[in-house]
């Protein structure tokens, strides 16, 4: 070989050894427990410092209970950021860290039922440049404060965990793998596994429990008297008894503008007022359909500096000026606000403390997006459409709201949450019966005609129940303060614009078939709470009602 060659090939060869080293020393593997476990995950149910760890700590089996604790302990034989960097040895420590974590996945007999790349903001950074093994808790009695009891409640309720775990005996397996996200997903291989057998106790429930509720009378509504799958709401309330869904208060179904289902749970009933919180942000639409109609707004295309001087405001620009009221209700109006991100200046937690709510948002920046294309979450822009309102209709927004949309629709028993000054809170909040959300449902039902009154243009609901974010993959659809949703059985689809609320809180009304549903729940702040009712609807309700139209 050439001399040239040959360094070429010598530097080449040390070049590639050494992009395939380690870019951080790990801590040293010295425990004899580590050691001899590196590469599995074992299941324990005490929270056991690692010097401590014995071989009777760790299980091969257990009962099964929700209340109770459940860990995992996972030995690797290196840290993440390194496995990370075998992945893409280019990147630089702060790139793994900002694009990669653990990859979990979780089996049950056998079979996968949930893969989850953890978000890269869960865990401490040391841990991930350093550190060779992993305790997180999945159940904790002591409710432990852990990212690891959230990816169990999505595995569990969120993506069909608690179905696959019926009750016997099952093997629950958990893998794990490095990921990063790179343009696509890119995988490394297995770093820990474990299983461990477990047995789910069965639930006696009483038979009245699981049985059709019967329709009382004075519900203010007329009583259907078609048929529903009696079997499938069994089947439903047995789930929901057996707590399989949780944190249920109430079901209606409203079919042909009739009661068809009226179910209450979890010691809630037909007087209830329901705390449905971002469910009230409909409203607000509602109400500025209805001002709109009376003349007290000209549109919705409307600016902010028609109602506001911005200039004595922070972070003036010129495009705060022209943000539309119609930007706030599809929430993509260019504020620097987005509840999905805690470092949003304008996530709606940091509005709450606030003395007065309205400057907090018109001291808000801007990003540079287009006023009206991009969509984020953004709550504080609902209240200031409910400021707007408040400003523009006569004796304020309270006693008009009262006057306008809840008297007509013969809801007399509710409770708004108000702001600082003592406004109507549009962000949520607003509590009624579950049979009073239906007659809001059942108004864009009717296309904004109840009892034979006009209460919302036809006009209006048309562009409300618009999805004006067709190319955004993150979610179905949003129109003005609702969110727009398929729901598929069978080889069926059934389009719905729905109002939507913290703990699975949903009025849903179907845009094709003669139906409105209301689902309470407070499953406040849990990840599996929008996923366990739209399970309800698809697997549960729609098939009842399905069902019912076959035998007719």
């Amino acid at each position: 070989m050439k001399p040239i060659l040959l360094l070429i090939f010598i530097f080449s060869f040390y070049f590639y050894q050494g992009q395939s080293k380690n870019i951080i020393d790990a801590e040293k593997i010295e425990n004899p427990i580590q050691k001899k476990y590196s590469g599995k995950i074992v299941f324990l149910t005490q929270n056991t410092a690692l010097e401590n760890l014995k071989d009777s700590d760790f299980l091969s089996s257990l009962v099964f209970q929700e209340n109770g604790d459940l860990g995992i302990h996972a030995f690797f034989d290196n840290s993440l950021v390194n496995y990370l960097h075998q992945l893409e040895p280019s990147w630089t420590i702060d790139e793994l860290l900002k694009k990669g974590n653990y990859q979990f996945s979780f089996y049950v007999d056998g079979k996968l039922i949930y893969k989850e790349n953890l978000n890269t903001g869960a865990g401490a950074s040391d841990q991930k440049k350093f550190k060779t093994t992993l305790r997180i808790p999945l159940l904790s009695s002591k409710n432990e404060d852990s990212w690891g009891r959230y990816l169990w409640m999505r595995f569990y309720m969120a993506h069909n965990g608690i179905d696959a775990l019926t009750a016997g005996n099952h093997i629950l397996k958990i893998e794990i793998k490095p990921y990063l996200n790179t343009s696509t997903i890119k995988t490394g291989s297995v770093v820990a596994e474990g299983q461990i057998n477990l047995t789910v106790p069965s639930q006696n429930i009483p038979a009245q429990q699981i049985a059709l509720q019967p329709i009382q009378s004075n519900s203010g509504w007329k009583v259907s008297q078609e048929k529903i799958n009696t079997e499938t709401i069994r089947n439903l309330n047995k789930k929901i008894a057996e707590n399989r869904f949780k944190n249920i208060t109430g079901i209606v179904i409203i079919k042909e503008g009739k009661l068809l289902l009226e179910e209450y749970f979890n010691g809630s009933g037909r007087d209830s007022l329901q705390d449905t919180r971002s469910v009230g942000k409909s409203f607000s639409s509602a109400l500025t359909g209805i001002a709109i109609k009376d003349g007290y707004l000209k549109s919705e295309n409307q600016n902010l500096k028609e109602f506001y001087d911005l200039k004595p405001f922070k972070n003036y620009a010129s495009q705060k000026d022209n943000v539309t009221i119609k930007s706030l209700l599809t929430m993509s109006s260019g504020f620097d606000g987005n509840d999905e991100n805690y470092e949003s200046p304008g996530n709606e937690e940091n509005m709450y403390p606030t003395e007065n709510w309205i400057k907090f948002i018109l001291d808000l920046p801007m990003t540079e997006n287009i006023i009206g294309k991009n969509w984020s979450y953004f709550t504080a822009g609902v209240v200031l459409t409910g400021d707007i309102l408040d400003k523009k209709v006569p004796q304020g927004l309270e006693k008009y709201a009262d006057k306008k949309l809840f008297q007509p629709l013969g809801i007399t028993n509710y409770k708004w949450q108000f702001t600082p000054q003592q406004k109507p809170s549009l962000a949520g909040g607003l509590r009624m019966k579950a049979l009073d959300f239906a007659r809001f449902g059942q108004l864009y039902k009717n296309n904004g005609v109840w009892n034979g009154k006009t209460i919302l243009s036809k006009d209006w609901i048309k562009k409300s129940f618009t999805n004006y974010f067709t190319d955004n993959p993150d979610f179905e659809g949003y129109g003005y303060l609702f969110w727009r949703k398929v729901y598929t059985v069978g080889n069926k689809s059934y389009e719905a614009f729905q109002s939507s609320g913290n703990g699975g809180n949903k009025i849903i009304i179907f845009t094709e078939i003669p139906v409105v549903i209301v689902i309470t729940a407070q499953a406040y702040n849990k990840p599996y709470a929008h996923q366990q009712s739209e399970k309800i609807v698809q697997d549960y309700l729609l098939p009842a009602l399905k069902m019912s139209n076959e035998n007719q």
